[in-house]
C-alpha cells in the first residue's frame, strides 16, 4: 500500500463491502430463495445470485423477478419481501475473506482512517458491520442509499472524503469490482482491487486497478 503513495501510508482507505471484506453471498441467495419461493418460482441458487449482485437490494431483486419472469410482481413487493427474509438473517452464513481482519486492525494500529463505502441499503450494511464484530473499525459507513447517486457514481467517494478533509491523491478504494475501480477514478484516487469477490465474471485485470491483490493483508 505504501508503494502507492511514495512511501507513506494514506491519509484515508475506503473500502467496499460485499464481495471486498465480505462474503455475503450465502446469505443473500437465502433471501432471494425465499422470496421467489413466496411468489411462487422456482429457487435460483447461489451461484446464479452470485451474478446479480454488486448494483443494490433493488437492482439485485430485479435481476431476479426477470430471470423468474415474474412480471406481474412489483419490484416494491418483491424488494419488501427480500428484505424482510435478509434482514432476518444477514451473517448465518456470511464470512469475512481471509486477510481481512489482519488489514483491518494493521490499519487501525498505524492510526489511518478507514470508511466504508458500498452499494448496500444503510439499514442492512451497519447490522452486517456489527454481526461480524468489524464495525469498531469504520470512522464513516455509507451506503447506496445515503446519497442520490451510488458507485460507480463517485459522490459517495468524495463526500466521505470531505468529511475526512482527504485529498484524493491520499485516499485509497479497495474493491472487489468495475464499480469500485470507476468510482475511483472518477473521483481521483487510486484503487486496489481483489481477486475474488462479484465482478460477474469479467477478469478485474481488465478494469485496470493501480494493484491487484488475493488478500487483503498482502497490502501490509
Amino acid at each position: 500500500m505504501k508503494t502507492l503513495f511514495d512511501g507513506q501510508w494514506p491519509d484515508l482507505v475506503l473500502f467496499d463491502l460485499d464481495g471486498t471484506l465480505v462474503d455475503s453471498v450465502p446469505d443473500l441467495a437465502a433471501a432471494v430463495d425465499a422470496m421467489l419461493a413466496q411468489f411462487g418460482s422456482d429457487v435460483a441458487g447461489q451461484r446464479r445470485v452470485e451474478t446479480w449482485v454488486g448494483n443494490g437490494a433493488q437492482t439485485l431483486v430485479e435481476r431476479a423477478l426477470n430471470w423468474a419472469d415474474l412480471s406481474e410482481v412489483s419490484v416494491a413487493d418483491a424488494l419488501a419481501c427480500f428484505l424482510h427474509h435478509y434482514e432476518g438473517n444477514l451473517a448465518g452464513a456470511s464470512y469475512l475473506y481471509k486477510g481481512v481482519e489482519p488489514l483491518l486492525s494493521g490499519l487501525k494500529q498505524l492510526g489511518v482512517p478507514m470508511a466504508v463505502v458500498t452499494n448496500k441499503p444503510i439499514a442492512l450494511t451497519h447490522p452486517l458491520l456489527a454481526a461480524l464484530k468489524i464495525d469498531h473499525y469504520f470512522s464513516v459507513v455509507v451506503g447506496g442509499d445515503s446519497f442520490a447517486q451510488k458507485k460507480p457514481a463517485p459522490m459517495p467517494l468524495l463526500n466521505v472524503m470531505e468529511t475526512h478533509q482527504a485529498s484524493a491523491d491520499k485516499t485509497l478504494m479497495v474493491g472487489d469490482s468495475i464499480n469500485d475501480v470507476a468510482a475511483a477514478r472518477a473521483a481521483g484516487c487510486k484503487v486496489v482491487a481483489v481477486t475474488y469477490g462479484y465482478n460477474h465474471g469479467e477478469p478485474i485485470e481488465a478494469t485496470e486497478p493501480d494493484r491487484i491483490v488475493d488478500r487483503l493483508d498482502e497490502l501490509l
